[in-house]
């Protein structure tokens, strides 16, 4: 019994961590680039817009189509920092946990 309370202490313990850990990641911000930097995106950490930056050079409308490339490339640039470093948060969270494999974190 007395182990059965230990593990739900630290289930709470937990779910406290995680829960600051999506604050943390939700504040965070990512930035991402294409064309040498003519294209700049900046996200929060659960993938929402905050900035886009756009090279004048790149306003011409035989373009268009490279411009649209290079805002998709800049913003799966930022979107997969932005994954990498939940990932990396919740690795050192769960540090030495026994965890099912496939078991995704956050719940």
């Amino acid at each position: 019994m007395k182990d059965l309370m230990s593990l739900m202490g630290k289930a709470r313990e937990m779910q406290a961590k995680f829960q600051e850990m999506q604050e943390e990641i939700a504040s965070m911000e990512v930035s991402g680039q294409s064309g040498g930097g003519l294209v700049s995106v900046t996200l929060t950490g659960k993938g929402e817009m905050k900035s886009l930056k756009i090279d004048p050079s790149l306003f011409r409308e035989d373009d268009v189509e490279i411009l649209e490339d290079l805002i998709l490339a800049a913003h799966n640039e930022a979107k997969a920092k932005a994954e990498t470093a939940m990932q990396e948060k919740t690795r050192e969270l769960t540090a030495g946990m026994p965890i099912p494999p496939g078991m995704k974190l956050p719940f």
